[in-house]
């Protein structure tokens, strides 16, 4: 008898031990996030729904991302990697594969954008996509009119990649994204290459092409350059859809005496996908799968888009974005324009060393 009880005893306490980790478990949620992409209400409304606390965390670039990441034990139940990197990590084996049935909100995903997405996740089984964009050109169109004139031709990448253009906005700032997997595939494409190239010919002809501008660049920059936009410390910023649009809201907001403009450059530009996934080590998984769940509600996704511009992949939420946003084909292309657009797509190990290489050599010039 004694025996049993004692058995009956050991299992109700594994039971209720069980149950307090879970418990434990379902309130505590750790986020690493790009920086400026989230929308105010997000964190505390998920909060209030779930009674999970959130950490949120920020990076501005995805080799960040990718260090903290290879160390193990990063401490995060949620990171989200750009598309091109998320290949890579995916064979590394760093993330957990998702379990769909505590996802209902999966239904609401654009099957075009999931299916370009499955490029780098195939049948989607890691990720979602927290939102996507385009690599541009963003103006202060106050300044550069006066300096290049009104019949400058801004929507070509030759404002970035000639001399003739680049050299004269020295003055007024010129900033470019510290991000070498954003910077080579733009000029890769500009001297008619393949943006994915697999050569490492054609990153020796693009760094040739970086050095002649190099001189110009006043800053690499994957975050600042939204407030040095918007508060006239930069003219001229390669950047992306999302951040340049912030910048002009900011601008618009301080009643700035000059407008801001991001546009999409004629003949292609860079699309790439941002994607929520769950580390292997995620202490949190099931927070981690409310969460996603909670992001793919229609409402909360383009509560998102509606603060930081970025588009959906969320085919519900789209009714619920913004006329003005929905609209703007700056962040929502055109047919015709995302016809033209090209995915950055992962590159072999080699490469990747390569470009880094270069990239080092292009900023610190040795």
């Amino acid at each position: 008898m004694k025996n049993k009880f004692a058995c009956k005893l050991l299992y109700s306490s594994l039971l209720l031990l069980s149950t307090s980790l879970a418990f434990a478990e379902d309130k505590a949620l750790n986020v690493y996030n790009w920086s400026d992409y989230i929308a105010k209400s997000t964190i505390p409304d998920f909060q209030k729904q779930t009674g999970i606390k959130v950490k949120y965390d920020v990076y501005d670039s995805d080799d960040t991302l990718m260090a903290k990441m290879l160390t193990g034990k990063a401490g995060y139940d949620i990171v989200v990697p750009t598309s091109n990197f998320l290949a890579k990590q995916i064979e590394a084996g760093i993330y957990q594969k998702l379990d769909k049935s505590k996802i209902p909100n999966l239904a609401n995903l654009d099957k075009g954008l999931m299916a370009q997405v499955a490029g780098a996740d195939p049948g989607n089984a890691h990720g979602v996509p927290w939102a996507w964009g385009t690599d541009g050109l963003g103006y202060n169109l106050t300044k550069v009119h006066a300096i290049l004139g009104k019949d400058a031709p801004l929507d070509s990448w030759a404002i970035l990649f000639d001399p003739k253009y680049i050299s004269k906005l020295k003055g007024c700032g010129v900033s470019v994204l510290d991000q070498s997997a954003d910077v080579f595939p733009a000029a890769l494409h500009y001297l008619g290459k393949d943006p994915n190239s697999q050569k490492p010919a054609d990153y020796q002809a693009a760094f040739e092409l970086l050095k002649k501008i190099r001189p110009y660049i006043t800053q690499f920059n994957s975050s600042g350059y939204i407030n040095d936009l918007s508060n006239g410390d930069v003219c001229f910023a390669y950047g992306w859809s999302g951040d340049v649009n912030i910048a002009k809201r900011r601008a618009l907001e301080a009643k700035k005496p000059y407008q801001i403009a991001y546009m999409i450059p004629k003949g292609g530009a860079p699309v790439w996908f941002d994607v929520m996934v769950i580390p292997k080590d995620a202490a949190h998984p099931e927070a981690a799968h409310k969460w996603i769940n909670y992001i793919e509600d229609p409402k909360v996704n383009a509560q998102i888009t509606n603060e930081v511009f970025y588009p959906t992949a969320n085919a519900a939420a789209r009714k619920y974005v913004r006329p003005d946003i929905a609209s703007d084909p700056t962040i929502y292309p055109p047919a015709a324009v995302l016809k033209t657009l090209y995915l950055i797509k992962p590159v072999s190990a080699d490469i990747i060393r390569l470009r880094n290489r270069l990239w080092t050599e292009l900023k610190t010039g040795h």
